[in-house]
């Protein structure tokens, strides 16, 4: 423990403007309810989420490819302690699904409960605009 004095700060909040002209195919997919990856043409990887260069082998030669979003579950946790920017959420549930596409995503499981899901579940992949207009993907089970 730091024999430093302190004081509590009030809790903060950040919010800022993300850049998005390489990756913007993506966001306007998410907004027609698609979602999207990108693939090397080098050397074939295929990344989720879409980056604009290969994390493999460095190359900007990428094309866009939609996802078919299918996929089982490999792991998964239940958040109940909540981060400050999530107090709002009742508690909710991660998960990590292997696609058949070959990739592996992490994101929200909705559309079910806590009981009923398994390592091994299938599930899809979707869009998903939340009330306050910001973009992402979620999980639902099939």
């Amino acid at each position: 423990m730091s024999t430093i004095p302190t004081i509590k700060s009030k809790p903060m909040s950040l919010s800022y403007d993300i850049p998005i002209s390489k990756t913007k195919q993506f966001w306007d997919s998410l907004k027609e309810g698609k979602v999207i990856a990108t693939k090397c043409k080098k050397c074939g990887m295929l990344n989720f989420p879409p980056a604009a260069d290969c994390p493999n082998c460095y190359s900007s030669d990428i094309e866009w490819l939609p996802l078919s979003g299918e996929g089982e579950i490999e792991t998964f946790t239940h958040v109940i302690v909540k981060p400050q920017s999530f107090q709002e959420y009742e508690p909710y549930t991660i998960a990590i699904a292997k696609l058949k596409d070959g990739v592996k995503v992490l994101a929200w499981l909705t559309g079910t409960s806590i009981e009923n899901i398994k390592v091994g579940m299938k599930v899809k992949l979707q869009a998903k605009i939340h009330q306050e207009k910001t973009l992402t993907y979620e999980f639902i089970p099939i």
